[in-house]
């Protein structure tokens, strides 16, 4: 479908090079996404993906920017940033409304759910945000707009980083049926890296932050139901999922925040589960999966410390002694500098744990068997601790140093990381005394032998059937001797078997 819509009276189709004005930063930002999903159809497939709908090959994508709908109530003051349109090769059309922000600005609620009610009166089936604020996932919604609404129209957000990752991973597979598809989207990619767009990435924590890391500090106590508490988890959850963002770009393989299936469900439970977190132990935490790693990568940061940990854990071998576990790990940490790094030793049953610094940890097996003489230890836990002091409370050196933290621990830690593999059952030798050894034979002359006797059998078979053919015969037919030779008989001597009637 390329013709505009009948229910719109303006909108402009969607250009790589937009004709905007430099001050609309948002129009021409959309009006050149729209333009790449049209142009470029496995990064639309990929996007729409993100969202559950599934774009064929033959989908035909149209969009439009700045489109005003027929004069209505609800739609006398508000005017979307863009429009898209996918219909399948089957028929099926699937269209939604977008509103994007840039820089600083943020999506207004308001805004969006008469959007929603636009969308519901026009049969358009959903409303997708666009800004600098992130969320778990793109099925999450950074509003609500009633579950009256909810019902007809549905809710998506994709940040503009998580855009421009996405055209990222997409060009790093090389999956284009054209090469101007790989160049357009590479331009896409450098249009919205530019700083003049005003897309970024989540760079500073909540204006509370501080306030609520200087009460914990002054042993204060934090209320889960708080609007500080409650922000500075929200900003956490924005942060962590720039984090995971951030190593999908650096590792070009794509990085997801593990969640229950209840949180990624409902944002808001995981948010009220987090507060009361927050509020009781005073730490925020994520866990981030990256394929093929040996374990999930646990980010947190402690209020109470003021320090940032990031770590992983590995179930230990199962040998014999604690030195010979130790040594396990100390193999695949020989590149790892030992500058703060830790490792938790779990013990089984009710054995307090046992925690040494990597340096300690190599200082011989006389060292480890002393300081596990109460047990082996079946898991570790090997973590990266930085302790930022007063870096911590700052809302800004806050991000800073995680985003720090993690990429350097996954480098000097976790991709070194492998989950011990026991090793497969081997041949087992028979058990045979030394002295017997030589005299017994082994497989192969067991082997030789047996084919041997096999062959005397044959020769003793073949013997008696030339005895019994001897005496029915001439006696000018003579057999010859069969000698048990090892070899096989000359097959040639004996009487031809279609000869038998005649020597009756």
């Amino acid at each position: 479908m390329t013709a505009r819509p009948d229910f719109f009276v303006k909108g402009e189709k969607a250009r790589l090079i937009p004709v905007a004005a430099d001050s609309n930063k948002e129009v021409r930002a959309t009006s050149v996404f729209l333009a790449a999903m049209m142009a470029v159809p496995p990064f639309a497939e990929r996007m729409l993906d993100t969202i559950g709908q599934k774009a064929g090959k033959r989908a035909e994508v149209s969009s439009f920017t700045e489109v005003s709908f027929k004069p209505s109530p609800d739609a006398k003051n508000f005017r979307p940033d863009g429009y898209i349109s996918v219909l399948s090769g089957r028929g099926r059309q699937w269209q939604a409304l977008f509103e994007a922000k840039i820089g600083n600005a943020e999506i207004d609620p308001d805004q969006v759910r008469s959007y929603a009610a636009l969308a519901k009166d026009n049969g358009i089936d959903a409303v997708i945000t666009i800004s600098n604020q992130f969320v778990a996932l793109p099925t999450h919604s950074l509003v609500s707009v009633g579950k009256v609404l909810e019902r007809h129209v549905t809710l998506y957000h994709w940040s503009w980083m998580f855009i421009i990752t996405e055209a990222m991973l997409l060009i790093g597979d090389d999956e284009f049926s054209a090469p101007e598809q790989k160049f357009i989207l590479s331009e896409l990619v450098r249009f919205l890296s530019h700083e003049s767009t005003g897309v970024r990435r989540f760079d500073r924590m909540n204006k509370e932050w501080k306030d609520v890391v200087l009460s914990v500090n002054a042993r204060g106590t934090l209320s889960k139901s708080s609007p500080e508490v409650i922000n500075t988890v929200a900003a956490w959850h924005q942060e962590a999922r720039d984090l995971s963002l951030l190593m999908t770009r650096k590792l070009r393989s794509r990085v997801r925040q593990k969640l229950s299936r209840a949180h990624a469900n409902d944002p808001s439970a995981r948010v009220a589960a987090d507060a009361e977190t927050l509020s009781k132990d005073h730490t925020l935490g994520v866990e981030l999966e990256i394929p093929d790693a040996a374990d999930t990568l646990y980010v947190q940061a402690d209020m109470t410390r003021r320090c940032l940990i990031a770590s992983m854990s590995l179930d230990a071998p199962d040998t014999k002694r604690a030195s010979s576990r130790i040594n396990w790990l100390l193999k695949q940490l020989q590149k790892s500098e030992p500058a703060e790094v830790h490792v938790e030793a779990i013990m089984p049953g009710r054995t307090p744990s046992v925690r040494m610094t990597l340096a300690q940890l190599r200082g011989g097996d006389e060292v480890v068997d002393r300081a596990f003489a109460a047990g082996l230890p079946s898991s570790f836990r090997i973590m990266m601790v930085r302790d930022i002091a007063g870096r911590f409370s700052g809302n800004k050196t806050f991000v800073e140093e995680l985003e720090r933290l993690v990429p350097e621990f996954y480098e000097n830690i976790g991709q070194h990381l492998q989950a011990f593999q026991p090793k497969p059952p081997q041949v087992r030798a028979e058990n045979i005394p030394v002295e017997e050894q030589e005299t017994r034979p082994g497989l192969k002359e067991v082997a030789a032998a047996a084919d041997e006797a096999a062959e005397e059998a044959l020769n003793v078979v073949v013997a008696a059937s030339a005895a019994e053919a001897s005496e029915s015969c001439d006696e000018s037919v003579t057999v010859p001797d069969v000698t048990p030779t090892g070899l096989p008989p000359d097959r040639s001597a004996f009487p031809d078997q279609s000869s038998d009637q005649s020597l009756t």
